[in-house]
């Protein structure tokens, strides 16, 4: 059961990172998803710049230890991603096309929120059908 939930936690850990990077593009569909992005980003920095632990980190440590092995080596980003999904060397730039992804997401999400609320204050279009 613990190799189990192991899985389930690196899934959820892959489906955070990705909402991380992406999730402000949800945010043109249902803005208030921005808040939870804002939440997850803010959270993302926070435990890559500050030695502060993720707790879906500690989750699978903790399920690793359940079968007898131990805490992932490095953390979850360099075990999973660095020289998995892109070299470490790219790290760098890795980085500035995430924030710029997020930068994006988030200047899109105004415009679209802008755009709303002024098609909210123009008076309805009356369609005839005659």
């Amino acid at each position: 059961m613990a190799g189990f939930l192991a899985n389930v936690t690196v899934a959820v850990h892959v489906f955070a990172l990705l909402f991380i990077g992406f999730g402000g593009f949800l945010a043109w569909r249902w803005p208030k998803v921005i808040f939870a992005h804002v939440f997850f980003a803010a959270w993302g920095i926070l435990v890559n710049v500050f030695p502060w632990p993720c707790p879906l980190t500690a989750a699978e440590n903790y399920f690793r230890h359940q079968r007898g092995l131990g805490d992932l080596p490095g953390g979850f980003n360099a075990y999973y991603l660095y020289d998995t999904v892109f070299p470490r060397s790219m790290l760098p730039v890795v980085v500035v096309i995430a924030m710029a992804t997020v930068i994006i997401s988030y200047v899109g999400t105004v415009q679209r929120w802008r755009h709303r609320h002024h098609d909210g204050d123009a008076p309805a279009h009356r369609v005839s059908m005659g």
